[in-house]
């Protein structure tokens, strides 16, 4: 019964949704964020990736202190639009992961009488993906993917049904309690799109992100990919993250 009382509210609010919103899901996205782009920007020019060094990262956490600031994300500890996580392996195989307040703090040092193998920190993030489940469930085309690659939420149209966090197989996005909508990274997109970096790019002091062009060859992300061994997370499930990952050890999940 609950759950035939969930889908009539779902449909009830569905029907109250302007037309233009319901067409956006048959029709794909307008024209969004025109406002944040400047003036001559050409998205069809542009395709947006990122790549992580996790032999570089350190764990500082002023990533997600810097994207809390700069795109008005929750201070709460369990809203963020990229977090920080430390893998432990220990002699005997086991694995622990943490992430204190997403990291934002540091981590503290771990304190165990037991043999560690090898520890590092793992940045995380809305992996960007070229074919992304949370796109395919948004009953309203509310979330969508950019012309440069930007996996975008448009809170005009988003009602908040939450099955774009369901789908999403990277646990990447929460739902705002104040806009009662989902939220996520855009890679900082009302940045990238007037020429500067996403604010966890900029103030990294390891340059462990490194943000770019996938397909221009004179961008520092296609001369990591040149220069490295990258990998994505997930990979079984086809999603073609543009988030990649350099030195990452076969226990991160």
């Amino acid at each position: 019964m609950a759950t035939t009382c969930e889908r009539r509210e779902f449909l009830l609010k569905l029907l109250q949704l302007p037309c233009s919103a319901v067409l956006l899901s048959v029709c794909g996205p307008l024209p969004l964020f025109a406002d944040e782009k400047k003036e001559g920007y050409d998205a069809g020019e542009h395709y947006y990736g990122m790549g992580i060094q996790v032999d570089k990262c350190i764990g500082c956490g002023r990533c997600a202190e810097a994207c809390k600031a700069e795109n008005d994300v929750l201070r709460q500890p369990y809203y963020f639009r990229t977090w920080v996580e430390r893998y432990v392996v220990y002699g005997d195989g086991e694995v622990t992961v943490d992430s204190p307040e997403g990291g934002i703090h540091g981590f503290s040092a771990a304190q165990s009488d037991r043999e560690v193998l090898r520890s590092f920190f793992v940045p995380k993030l809305c992996n960007h993906c070229d074919n992304p489940p949370c796109v395919q469930v948004c009953p309203v085309g509310a979330t969508f993917k950019s012309v440069d690659g930007v996996v975008l939420v448009d809170k005009d149209y988003c009602i908040g049904c939450r099955y774009c966090i369901q789908a999403c197989p990277y646990g990447a996005r929460y739902l705002d309690p104040r806009t009662k909508t989902a939220d996520k990274c855009t890679f900082c997109y009302h940045r990238i799109t007037k020429g500067l970096l996403p604010a966890c790019v900029e103030v990294c002091p390891t340059q462990a992100r490194v943000f770019g062009e996938l397909k221009a060859m004179s961008s520092p992300l296609r001369r990591l990919m040149r220069m490295s061994n990258l990998q994505v997370l997930k990979p079984y499930l086809n999603t073609e993250p543009k988030v990649l990952y350099s030195e990452l050890d076969r226990e991160v999940r």
